[in-house]
């Protein structure tokens, strides 16, 4: 198959012929037909964990038909239209008999800790717990922008924040997770304040419903707080790093109003990130970290977006094709882009 792949860290992406996966014994192997490019493919290739394997295929928003299955799997056929949730369970540990397949003690992630989507075929291995149905009215462009941000989105603002109709949502960093941050909150009645510095970001973001923008200012957090709190009368209900920096993060917290919450959806590369701790109790705030979903809560959010006609078509900045993979790496790299770029061809 061809695939893209890179042999060492911050090294060059390339694509090449490698072997088709084989298919696990409960698992599928997927023909792709669409991957989109996601900041934490950039934070692999720059070894943000140095105990991943190489040579490595990344890629891990993805959309596509099952090609073959493994003698375990009893859910899924050759030719299902499919898609599948960035964080994988075993289905047997304590957390996936929980329903929390995202923090499986046993977790696998394609792209990061298995050769991913950035190829022809991508293995799924325990396919019956890991493996979504990708409704037919629903583009594969549009089924590999859920696979990631989207679910991330969903699981951060409905299940972690318990976000709710008429509450005031702050969602910092408007690229392809702080969209989808803010087309949930407004598809379940929240006003959204969106939050960057970029005034092509902010567009995005109004468009994709928030209610006002705030132009960040870079040097000057405590007046970016200020804007927020003005906006929501006192401070926001909940407010989202949607972007994975230390400032921001801070920034966040700041916004809250009292008894707020606090979502870090965005990946930071520090280990130790400061936050404004004394504001966290004087105000009894909520500081709440979320990592993906399992693929079970699939049909909930497919019933949100079809049932609200939210535009997934507002996320996606360009569709390329393999052979443009590097160059949109280090687009990204170097903060040029927003949205999100997603390979539809092979």
């Amino acid at each position: 198959m061809r695939a893209a792949v890179y042999h060492e860290f911050n090294g060059p992406i390339t694509v090449e012929d490698l072997p088709d996966p084989a298919v696990p014994d409960d698992g599928v192997v997927i023909e792709i037909r669409a991957s989109g490019l996601c900041r934490s493919d950039l934070f692999a290739w720059h070894g943000h964990d140095p105990t991943m394997a190489l040579p490595h295929v990344p890629g891990h928003e993805l959309a596509g038909v099952v090609a073959e299955t493994g003698p375990g799997v009893s859910r899924w056929s050759a030719g299902d239209r499919v898609t599948a949730p960035f964080c994988c369970g075993c289905g047997a540990c304590e957390q996936c008999h929980a329903g929390n397949e995202q923090i499986c003690d046993n977790y696998f992630q394609p792209g990061f800790t298995h050769w991913g989507s950035f190829a022809r075929y991508c293995a799924i291995a325990h396919a019956d717990v890991n493996v979504a149905s990708l409704p037919e009215d629903l583009s594969f462009e549009h089924g590999s922008v859920l696979g990631c941000r989207m679910i991330t989105a969903y699981r951060a603002l409905i299940e972690r924040a318990r976000l709710s109709s008429g509450e005031w949502l702050a969602v910092h960093g408007c690229g392809g997770l702080g969209l989808c941050m803010v087309m949930v909150g407004s598809a379940v009645g929240a006003r959204v304040v969106a939050v960057d510095i970029d005034g092509g970001a902010l567009e995005m973001a109004a468009a994709a419903g928030a209610a006002a923008t705030v132009t960040a200012d870079p040097d000057n957090g405590r007046a970016t707080v200020g804007a927020v709190r003005d906006i929501t009368g006192g401070g926001a209900h909940v407010s989202v790093d949607a972007l994975g920096n230390a400032e921001v993060a801070a920034n966040s917290v700041r916004c809250l109003r009292k008894q707020g919450r606090h979502v870090q959806a965005g990946l930071l590369a520090a280990r130790a990130t400061e936050l404004p701790v004394a504001t966290i109790i004087a105000k009894e705030l909520e500081v709440l970290g979320t990592k993906g979903m399992s693929a079970r809560q699939y049909p909930e959010l497919m019933h949100l977006i079809a049932r609200t006609g939210m535009d997934l078509s507002l996320l996606v900045s360009r569709t390329m094709g393999l052979d443009d993979l590097p160059e949109a790496f280090d687009t990204m790299a170097g903060f040029g882009a927003s949205g999100v770029a997603v390979v539809t061809e092979f």
